[in-house]
């Protein structure tokens, strides 16, 4: 009877499922809040001659004058930029509700900053403001800032071990997705137009409105609501409807173990990671890589794909569709790295990655110079963009939330991504902000800027950033421990030891990791 049970209880650890109820959590909540965060990246850039068309109007209707061009492009770069700079305020705001309110419920309110702003775009002209537009731009930023920390953060929490990679692209699948539909709305003959772009604007509502009505039918995160709340046996019911059997025991058991861990070992506040000589190198990969990734050019690619691509001498009835593509190419090559990743490796795909764009916005460069003397310079140009989408999506674009995961341990993870996310979203809104004023001053040689940032970044993870793949988190703590000029040392009271932060100190650190982003 003994064997018997043994055989019955072996595989479930082992392999779990595919449940209704995990799929569907996973698309409603993936829908519901990562579809936005792309969508909103690329839904401003296809409607822009119309949108400063309005904004243009407006003034005159008001005052009787036109806006001056640089006054113009200020408003229209606040507009880009004030999304990414919603999304670095939403990242500081993670830690501090995902605690008090729960995973689930974080995602239920945050839905209050996608709603309102859309309602408030969508009615932009018949209210004749476009002070509007751009304030809600910075709220809805906030709404993709918490989304993405906390989508993947409910999504990995409630995933049985060995489907929690697959289940963990699809927040990024989401969003890359979402950058397509946009592009797709954004055609001419659909939304991108004169009569549609409010209309294109606001539909960024609906994944929400969906979201709000569906998600309180599933469970909150397990590990939250007994480490959090200390209700075990509901922990114990929602984990047997995600897993789709009743034992569940070693789930609970691992739950509390790590729970444990956490205390014995204590918790860095963003603070104390800073000046957490143990980690300092993990720190400083953490940021240049997120630097990287965000400076590299990527989303001046989809906040301005339509310019770049006029600039480029392509024909004004083509741009729409080839942006249309890129955001193809993108999707398709996101859902490639799912599959190379464990096998190609965490560094070769950074490297991999950023040699690509490098050479691409070179090469782009040289294209836009030379585009009136040289007929096919175009379509070099087109080219160029897609390689360098190729290339990003493979490895930048991803890799470092895995890097972050890996480098840090349960006790320090929460403040590096902290770090991590606002680094993210504090570059993200440098190149939204500047970007416009680059290509008007620079020109084509915009790129060339980009080109030098993914080479400095490229020889950084040459020279510091160690390959992860296949290594324990303890393997990788023991490599960046010598980078340290320190050797690693593994039980928890060896650990107190490097760690400022003793047990007793254990929940006035847990407050100030949640409380004090800096």
């Amino acid at each position: 009877m003994a064997q018997h049970e043994g055989k019955e209880e072996e595989p479930v650890e082992r392999k779990g499922r595919l449940t209704a109820a995990l799929v569907l959590v996973t698309l409603v909540s993936t829908i519901g809040s990562s579809f936005q965060y792309g969508y909103n990246v690329a839904v401003v850039n296809s409607p822009a001659p119309f949108m400063k068309i309005f904004y243009n109007t407006t003034n005159i209707e008001r005052v009787g004058s036109s806006l001056k061009d640089d006054f113009l492009s200020l408003l229209w770069s606040l507009t880009v930029s004030l999304y990414p700079l919603g999304g670095f305020f939403g990242s500081l705001m993670v830690g501090p509700l995902v605690n008090k309110i729960g995973r689930k419920g974080t995602l239920l309110l945050n839905n209050i900053f996608s709603i309102v702003p859309a309602t408030l775009m969508g009615t932009s002209v018949l209210a004749k403001t476009f002070e509007v537009i751009i304030a809600s731009r910075l709220v809805i930023g906030i709404c993709a800032g918490l989304s993405s920390n906390v989508v993947p953060m409910y999504l990995g929490e409630m995933s049985p071990k060995n489907m929690r990679g697959g289940i963990g692209v699809m927040p990024q699948l989401m969003i890359t997705i979402g950058i397509l539909m946009a592009q797709i709305f954004g055609i001419r003959f659909i939304l991108g137009n004169t009569e549609g772009w409010p209309i294109l604007l606001a539909l960024t509502g609906i994944p929400a409105v969906l979201e709000l009505l569906f998600l309180p039918f599933f469970p909150e995160s397990p590990r939250y609501t007994l480490l959090h709340k200390g209700k075990e046996d509901k922990a114990r019911r929602d984990l047997q409807r995600l897993r789709g059997w009743d034992d569940v025991d070693d789930e609970i058991q691992e739950m509390h173990q790590e729970d444990q861990s956490d205390k014995a070992e204590g918790r860095l506040s963003v603070r104390n990671l800073f000046s957490f000589r143990p980690l300092r190198w993990q720190l400083i990969s953490i940021i240049v890589m997120n630097m990287g990734q965000q400076l590299s050019g990527i989303n001046a690619v989809y906040y301005y794909a339509d310019t770049i691509y006029k600039s480029a001498g392509v024909k004004e009835d083509t741009i729409q569709y080839v942006t249309v593509a890129t955001g193809s190419v993108n999707v398709l090559m996101t859902l490639a790295a799912v599959f190379i990743v464990d096998s190609w490796g965490r560094r070769a795909l950074l490297l991999a990655g950023f040699a690509t764009c490098c050479i691409s916005c070179v090469v782009l460069t040289i294209a836009l110079v030379f585009q009136t003397t040289v007929t096919w310079m175009p379509y070099l140009s087109i080219a160029c963009i897609i390689i360098y989408v190729i290339g990003h999506a493979i490895g930048p674009s991803s890799i470092p939330y895995v890097i972050t995961t890996e480098m840090f341990r349960q006790a320090s993870r929460p403040a590096a991504f902290m770090v991590a996310g606002s680094v993210h979203w504090l570059s993200n809104f440098t190149v939204g902000l500047i970007f416009e004023f680059l290509m008007k001053g620079l020109g084509p040689y915009s790129f060339i800027l980009f080109a030098a940032i993914c080479l400095a970044t490229f020889i950084f993870i040459y020279l510091v950033v160690p390959e992860t793949k296949g290594k324990t988190f303890l393997e990788i703590s023991q490599l960046m421990a010598k980078r340290n000029g320190l050797e690693e040392r593994t039980d928890a009271k060896e650990f107190q030891d490097l760690n400022p932060i003793s047990n007793e100190a254990s929940p006035e650190v847990k407050n100030d990791t949640t409380m004090t982003p800096f």
